[in-house]
C-alpha cells in the first residue's frame, strides 16, 4: 500500500487551471517555483510522515473513555508536526499569522493530505472552514484570542451543526444558548456527527455551535452561531478552566476510523456569540462553503489513493494470458479491460481535481481581482461550480475506489490488501457537508437560476470554445466533436430546468449535476491535453502523451453518453411523485 505524492500532476494541473496568471497578479512573492517548492515539501510530508498512519487509524482507530477522546496511534505526533511545519496555515491572511498564499495552493496541498490518510486530514481541513469563518464575522476579541491559534492549528476548529432530530433539516435545532448576564451564553444540548469534536492532538479545540437563544423565532432565522473553546480563553490568551462540554461517545463507522466521530453534549458551556444573532445559518455557510469545497478535494484524494494501488496491484498480479503481453503469466494491466478501467480511473480523478482547482483560483478572483465586475463574475461562477466540485468529485472517488476493488479481483475484497479501506473511507464523501442530492438540488434551484441561467450560459460558451480548439488538432478532434455534443446536451438540460422549476427540475437535479460534472470534467482534461500537446518536451515523454488518451478515453466512456443523459432527465417527476411506496415494497 505505497503512496507516492501526486506532485507532477498537481502543479500540472495548477498550470492549466490559471494559476500562473493568478500569482503573476495577486502574489507577487510567489513564482511557479516556490509552487513546485511547496508543492515537493507537501509531498515529502503527506508521503513520510501521513501515509504510514493511515492503515494504522484504519485498524485501530480512535478511543473514547471516560468522557474523552483519544487519537488513532501516531496521529496526535502527526498533527504536532503538521502544525509545526505551517502547513495548517497556507492560505490564511499574514495579518492573523498565515502565509498569504492562494487557495488554490491550499487545495492541492490538501489533497495530498487527504490521499495519504483522510481521517487525519478531516481535523486540520474543518480548521481552514473555522478561520474563514471567523475572519468575516469574528469579534474583535475572537480575532485576537482565537484566529491566530486557528490559523496555526494549535487549536483545530470543529463545525458543530446536527442535532439526533435534525440531520440535515437545521430549521429543527434545539440547542439552546441562555444569556449568562454578563455578555456571553451558556450552551445546552446535545450534537451527534461530530467529526474531531474531542481529541488529545492539541491543548484546545475550538467549536462553532449552532444554537437557538430563548427568544428566538423557529425556523432557520431563529439560528444563531457562537463560540466556544474546550478551556476558557483569558483575556491574555492564555487557558483558563475546563469548559462545560464533553465528548458522550464516538460513533463506530463503515470507514475513517481514524478520524473521531463524536456526540457532544453541551451542559451550561461558556460561549461567545460570533456575528449577529439570527444569522447563524448564513454564518456557518461561510464554513460550510469551504467546507464543501475541501469534500470535494478529499473525493479526488481517494480517487488517486485507491488507483495508484490498483495500478501498483496490476503491473505485480500476474494472471492468463492477455493481449497486450507476450509473457504467461501475464501482469493483469495487458488485460484490455482492466487497462480500460485504470485508465478511466486516472481520467476521471484528474477531471475532478481540475474542477476542485479551478473553483479555488475564482475564489481567489472573487477577493483579488482589480473590479468588483472581475470580482462578481469569479465568485458567481465558484458558486456555481462549488456544488458540482463537491458532489461529482466525491461520487468519482467511491467510483474510483469501487473500481480499484474490481482490479484487485477477489484480493480487493480481503482487508489485508488495503483497497476496501479506500472505497469504505469514501463512501461518506457524498454524505457529510450537505449529501450530494442537496448539492443537486442547490445547483439546479440557486445557482443555475442565478441570472436567469446567464453564469451556467457563459461557462457553456467557454467550454464550447475549447470543443473547437480540441478539433483543430487532429490526435484530439474526436475529443473536441464529443466534447460540442455534450456542451450541447448540457445547454438543452439547462434550458429545459429554467423552463421546469419546482418537482420538474428536483426530479432531475442529480443527473443534471452529473451531465454538468462530465461535460465540465471532459473539458478540462481536453485543456489538458492541449497544453500536453503544445509542450515542447511532448516528444518522447509518456506522461505528457498520456494526457491526450486520457482525454479519448473520458470522451470515449463518458461524454459519448452525455445526449442520452440529457435526454432522460427531461423525463419529468411524473412516475416519482404518482408511485407509492407500497408499489415498491416486496
Amino acid at each position: 500500500m505505497t503512496f507516492r505524492a501526486p506532485v507532477r500532476d498537481l502543479a500540472f494541473a495548477l498550470s492549466t487551471v490559471g494559476h500562473d496568471a493568478l500569482i503573476a497578479r495577486a502574489y507577487p512573492d510567489l513564482d511557479t517555483d516556490t509552487v513546485a517548492a511547496v508543492l515537493e515539501a507537501a509531498g515529502a510530508f503527506t508521503t513520510d510522515v501521513l501515509a504510514p498512519l493511515n492503515r494504522i487509524g484504519d485498524t485501530e482507530g480512535a478511543r473514547y473513555s471516560n468522557g474523552a477522546v483519544t487519537a488513532a496511534p501516531g496521529f496526535a505526533d502527526a498533527y504536532r508536526a503538521f502544525v509545526a511545519d505551517g502547513w495548517n496555515s497556507l492560505s490564511a491572511a499574514p495579518e492573523y499569522g498565515g502565509q498569504g498564499l492562494s487557495k488554490a495552493m491550499e487545495l492541492a496541498v490538501f489533497e495530498m493530505v487527504h490521499a495519504a490518510n483522510m481521517a487525519f486530514g478531516l481535523c486540520p481541513m474543518l480548521t481552514q472552514g473555522a478561520i474563514e469563518a471567523l475572519a468575516l464575522h469574528g469579534t474583535e476579541r475572537q480575532k485576537r484570542l482565537v484566529l491566530p491559534k486557528l490559523v496555526s492549528g494549535e487549536w483545530p476548529g470543529a463545525m458543530v451543526l446536527t442535532e439526533p432530530q435534525a440531520g440535515s433539516d437545521l430549521a429543527q435545532l434545539t440547542t439552546r444558548a441562555d444569556p449568562d448576564g454578563q455578555g456571553g451564553y451558556r450552551l445546552s444540548g446535545q450534537k451527534i456527527f461530530i467529526t474531531w469534536g474531542d481529541h488529545d492532538a492539541a491543548d484546545n479545540i475550538c467549536h462553532l455551535v449552532l444554537a437557538r437563544t430563548p427568544d428566538a423565532p423557529p425556523g432557520v432565522k431563529g439560528i444563531s452561531l457562537f463560540l466556544t473553546t474546550k478551556y476558557a480563553v483569558n483575556d491574555d490568551g492564555t487557558l483558563g478552566p475546563r469548559n462545560d462540554f464533553r465528548a458522550g461517545s464516538i460513533e463506530h463507522k463503515l470507514g475513517i476510523h481514524g478520524s473521531p466521530t463524536c456526540v457532544m453534549l453541551y451542559e451550561g458551556a461558556q460561549a461567545e456569540l460570533v456575528g449577529e444573532l439570527g444569522q447563524g445559518l448564513p454564518h456557518m455557510f461561510v464554513m460550510m462553503n469551504a467546507a464543501r469545497l475541501q469534500v470535494g478535494v478529499q473525493g479526488v484524494a481517494i480517487a488517486e489513493r485507491a488507483f495508484q494501488q490498483a495500478l501498483a496491484f496490476s503491473q505485480e498480479r500476474r494472471q492468463g494470458r492477455a493481449m497486450w503481453s507476450a509473457d504467461y503469466p501475464a501482469e493483469i494491466y495487458g488485460h484490455p479491460d482492466v487497462r480500460r478501467m485504470l485508465m478511466l480511473m486516472k481520467a476521471k480523478t484528474e477531471a475532478a481535481r481540475a474542477i476542485c482547482l479551478t473553483t479555488g483560483v475564482l475564489a481567489d478572483i472573487a477577493r483579488l481581482a482589480d473590479t468588483e465586475e472581475e470580482r462578481a463574475s469569479a465568485r458567481a461562477r465558484a458558486e456555481l461550480l462549488t456544488p458540482i466540485a463537491k458532489a461529482w468529485s466525491t461520487d468519482v472517488g467511491v467510483e474510483v475506489a469501487s473500481l480499484g476493488v474490481q482490479v484487485h479481483g477477489g484480493m480487493g475484497f480481503i482487508e489485508e490488501t488495503g483497497a476496501a479501506q479506500h472505497y469504505r473511507d469514501a463512501r461518506i464523501a457524498p454524505i457529510y457537508e450537505g449529501t450530494n442530492g442537496i448539492q443537486a438540488i442547490d445547483l439546479v434551484g440557486r445557482k443555475v437560476a442565478m441570472a436567469e441561467g446567464a453564469v451556467m450560459r457563459g461557462l457553456c460558451a467557454e467550454l464550447a470554445l475549447t470543443a473547437e480548439s480540441l478539433t483543430e488538432v487532429p490526435e484530439l478532434a474526436a475529443v473536441g466533436r464529443r466534447l460540442a455534443t455534450g456542451v450541447a446536451a448540457l445547454e438543452r438540460a439547462t434550458d429545459w430546468l429554467l423552463a421546469n422549476r419546482g418537482a420538474p427540475s428536483l426530479a432531475a437535479a442529480t443527473p443534471y449535476l452529473k451531465l454538468a460534472g462530465d461535460v465540465i470534467g471532459g473539458a478540462m482534461l481536453g485543456r489538458q491535453a492541449l497544453a500536453a500537446a503544445a509542450d515542447p518536451l511532448s516528444s518522447g515523454d509518456p506522461w505528457l502523451e498520456g494526457k491526450s488518451a486520457l482525454a479519448r478515453v473520458f470522451a470515449g466512456q463518458v461524454l459519448a453518453q452525455a445526449s442520452g443523459l440529457a435526454d432522460g432527465l427531461m423525463d419529468g417527476a411524473d412516475d416519482l411523485e404518482s408511485t407509492p411506496a407500497a408499489a415498491l415494497a416486496p
